[in-house]
């Protein structure tokens, strides 16, 4: 079915795709992938995606090409995708931040928020802070801004899940069955 026809009719909930959204470092793509293999369904990391395009890392991108072709490339690609049945969706941490993207996820997918405090986020600073472009040259206070202010854009969403007290596969099973649960209720 074409993007045309398929933007025509409506789409039954259980076969909208399913986005995740939240701070980078929160485990959208390690649940994401699990939510996947769950429901048998295919999972694509939007970031992974844009640096196979530009066959470079995305702080190389932001470096070379900067934020704004990068911004315009996840705005396509995301849009492209969100048209998509079946799929499961791992944003990057900045692109729920663009109006169009937040609308094209809210209108036509299914949007997880993935939650996790400050006290338990910060503990991942050291793991995250070389390969997000973002975070470079940042106090940790401008850093708790970001994710507090980031925050406030993710409020946008279908489902939230707080991670603080789960292990992924704990997050990625509730999701399953809250999921399946809602296809039953509204089908």
């Amino acid at each position: 079915m074409g993007y045309i026809e398929n933007s025509l009719r409506e789409i039954p909930l259980k076969e909208k795709s399913i986005v995740f959204v939240g701070f980078m470092g929160v485990g959208k793509t390690t649940i994401g992938k699990l939510v996947a293999q769950k429901l048998h369904r295919s999972f694509i990391d939007a970031d992974s995606e844009i640096e196979r395009k530009y066959q470079m890392p995305i702080p190389k991108i932001f470096k070379t090409l900067g934020e704004s072709e990068f911004r315009k490339a996840e705005k396509n690609l995301i849009t492209e995708l969100c048209h998509q049945n079946l799929k499961v969706i791992s944003l990057g941490g900045g692109a729920f931040l663009q109006e169009e993207i937040r609308d094209v996820c809210l209108s036509h997918c299914i949007v997880f928020h993935l939650d996790l405090s400050w006290e338990m986020w910060k503990e991942r600073l050291d793991m995250l802070i070389e390969t997000r472009p973002v975070l470079q040259g940042r106090t940790i206070e401008e850093i708790e801004l970001l994710f507090q202010a980031r925050r406030e854009t993710y409020a946008d969403h279908h489902s939230k899940l707080i991670t603080d007290q789960l292990s992924e596969e704990e997050a990625a099973n509730y999701i399953v069955d809250s999921l399946k649960l809602s296809w039953k209720l509204y089908n």
